[in-house]
């Protein structure tokens, strides 16, 4: 709707007497300061105006903005409109070709202004971005200094920051590749492996062969003994969690502040998604937000046009903006984040992936809970929950272990003050920090975990929600291995950055943390590499005792039964961590699928020795995990329920 047909439907019988001064001499003693009169001049009704009013008193905005983010007014037709009772030209689009890139025109990005522009065959001219609040001062002073119109022109919103993204692409995308390693080179995944770590490794590698060729039994057993040991710790681990999860309170709601709230800003990173396009603008249009404060930020690989042109056919609201990241350094998700994070407006900012649906009140929940926090809170984690949970074994694994991580583990951690490997999607940052931080490092494939990692060691702290996000797991083998394999080469390049230098990571996070960290990124691995040994020494030592003459040595027994008892042991941990935060619905899908559980595990650790040699062959290939619509699968029926239910 344009301007003439949007004013004209608000319009009342006793409209603003207050004619357009498109033909006065002098503009500026025509308007009055006032905004209200100044959108009355353009043609906009009293009833238009008074409701804006009413909004912007809400929201803490202005008129200007509450209409523009309306989204029925064109921006263009709205900013043509000021340019002619400015009597300046209007320019809808701007060449960046004429815009000079500058480090500090980066803040257009986030509040457009005003921008220069060099033309090869012509004087600069200044392209400007109106306020209905300063229209009068502005027309006053062009109709003081006539002289000035010669060199400026109006523009919009959109037009300056999409000329500045593209101005600084080259410049934004390699200061985004390099930045955290120039700045902080021990906390960057981009050198795999240390010349330290490196030494180390072939000493120890070296060692081992070496008892291995010289004291065969001896060295085997000592291996046995401490791989028993570290599973069993891990066990432990696991099981304290398990009880500890049945002390936890259940986080009280956290009564809302009052007034106007802050921008908020919301990250997604898409790559070949054009399929789930449509379901993505569906659920980010009903975030319960004012969409005048409402900062979305559609993250695309500009090569990826056909994500793009999928995103401009939903229509999308002034409230998101697609923004087309460079194709230079590594694709990842976290390098196009960093380099959308430059341009985030909002005080707070909240990540989510393409096929997420986040409960519409989430934002509403992060925002109470850090008005009530302490400052060093700088991120809260959201539950993922997964919907698909009857389609396959595999998804009712994955629904299990997400359930056990975000529902059991995390908030366990947060609870005691320790370090959370957080989830890749909703994360909510208090956006200050998390530039402070350095963003995400763009050569960890799981960037999530490396950041929440840093964040501790920076002093803040990371705490858990209780409003949820839904996703869908892999169903395929073949999807479901090179997700995984991701992750687990992203958890082991998180673990070689923390140890680049233990001691001062030690130092910085505290004994009991860093030891936590060890048992949960470190113990995570080794448990997934080791375990297909402890399950084959487990049936050779029961086929042994079956079918041998002589008892087991106590040595041989005792170590039989620590096996028996980790393997045993982490099987029913594993499914109480995972079934008993489940809600009735939840189970009821998940059946006996969770039967499948030992070939899943398996199936865990291929992906890990999988993730170990791909570390060191491709350490930054991303492997994209295809997503479709939920409407395309056989359960998006009930996925909604789990909008309705409360999760424990």
């Amino acid at each position: 709707m344009r301007i003439g047909e949007y004013s004209q439907a608000f319009r009342p019988s006793n409209r603003y007497e207050f004619s357009i001064p498109f033909q006065k001499k002098n503009i500026g003693t025509a308007l009055a300061s006032d905004e209200g009169a100044v959108l009355a001049a353009l043609g906009f009704s009293k009833p238009l105006i008074a409701t804006l009013s009413e909004r912007a008193r809400r929201n803490g905005t202005t008129l200007e903005t509450e209409l523009l983010s309306d989204g029925q007014v064109h921006e263009e037709a709205y900013y043509g409109a000021v340019a002619r009772l400015l009597r300046l030209p209007f320019l809808p689009e701007l060449d960046p070709d004429c815009v000079r890139d500058m480090p500090w025109q980066d803040s257009q990005l986030r509040e457009p202004r005003q921008i220069r522009l060099e033309h090869a065959s012509r004087s600069p001219e200044i392209a400007i971005v109106p306020e209905a609040a300063k229209l009068a001062t502005l027309a006053g002073m062009l109709d003081a200094m006539p002289d000035l119109r010669s060199g400026m022109v109006v523009t919009g919103r959109r037009a300056v920051r999409e000329a500045v993204w593209a101005a600084g692409a080259k410049r934004r995308v390699r200061a985004v590749v390099s930045g955290l390693f120039d700045d902080a080179p021990g906390l960057s995944a981009r050198i795999v492996i240390s010349g330290r770590q490196g030494f180390w490794c072939g000493v120890v590698l070296f060692t081992l062969l070496a008892a291995l060729a010289i004291i065969p039994s001896p060295t085997l057993l000592a291996l046995h003994l401490t791989a028993t040991f570290l599973y069993f710790a891990l066990l432990l681990l696991r099981l304290g969690t398990f009880l500890l999860h049945f002390g936890l309170k259940a986080p009280k709601e956290e009564p809302a502040p009052e007034g106007p709230v802050p921008v908020y800003t919301v990250m997604v990173a898409l790559y070949r998604e054009a399929a789930v396009a449509e379901q993505l603008a569906g659920v980010l249009k009903r975030l319960d937000w004012p969409v005048s404060k409402l900062d979305i930020k559609l993250v695309c690989e500009a090569d990826d046009r056909e994500t793009i042109e999928a995103l401009k056919a939903q229509a999308l609201g002034p409230q998101f903006e697609i923004v087309e990241v460079p194709d230079f350094g590594p694709r990842t998700k976290p390098k196009a984040l960093s380099y959308a994070l430059s341009g985030a407006r909002g005080e707070f900012l909240a990540i989510y992936d393409a096929e997420d649906r986040p409960h519409p009140k989430q934002l509403r929940e992060a925002y109470a809970r850090f008005r009530n926090a302490p400052d060093k809170v700088a991120c809260l984690q959201s539950p993922l929950i997964i919907s698909n949970i009857d389609q396959s074994p595999i998804s009712a694994l994955f629904a299990m272990e997400y359930a056990s991580h975000f529902r059991a583990t995390l908030p366990v951690l947060a609870n005691f003050s320790l370090p959370l490997p957080l989830g890749g999607t909703s994360n909510h940052f208090r956006t200050r920090i998390l530039k402070a931080a350095g963003g995400w490092d763009p050569f960890n494939v799981t960037e999530d975990a490396d950041l929440g990692m840093r964040l501790y060691r920076l002093g803040y702290r990371t705490e858990t929600l209780k409003r949820q996000t839904l996703e869908d797991a892999p169903t395929s083998w073949r999807v479901w291995i090179g997700q995984r394999t991701r992750w687990y080469k992203g958890w082991l390049q998180t673990w070689l950055v923390m140890m680049r230098d233990p001691r001062r990571s030690a130092r910085e996070m505290g004994l009991a943390a860093f030891m936590t960290f060890h048992m949960l990124i470190g113990g995570m691995l080794l448990s997934a590499l080791i375990h297909p040994s402890i399950v084959l020494l487990v049936t050779s030592g029961i086929i042994h005792v079956l079918q041998a003459e002589e008892p087991l040595s106590p040595l041989r027994l005792t170590l039989l039964a620590m096996d028996f008892t980790n393997i045993v042991g982490s099987y029913f941990v594993f499914l109480g961590l995972g079934y008993f935060p489940m809600i009735a619905h939840e189970r009821q899908l998940l059946g006996r699928r969770w039967l499948a559980m030992p070939l899943y595990w398996l199936m865990v650790s291929y992906a890990a020795w999988r993730a170990v040699a791909e570390l060191r062959s491709k350490p930054f290939f991303w492997n994209k995990t295809p997503h479709a619509p939920v409407a395309s699968t056989r359960n998006g029926a009930k996925a909604e329920h789990f909008h309705t239910s409360e999760v424990r």
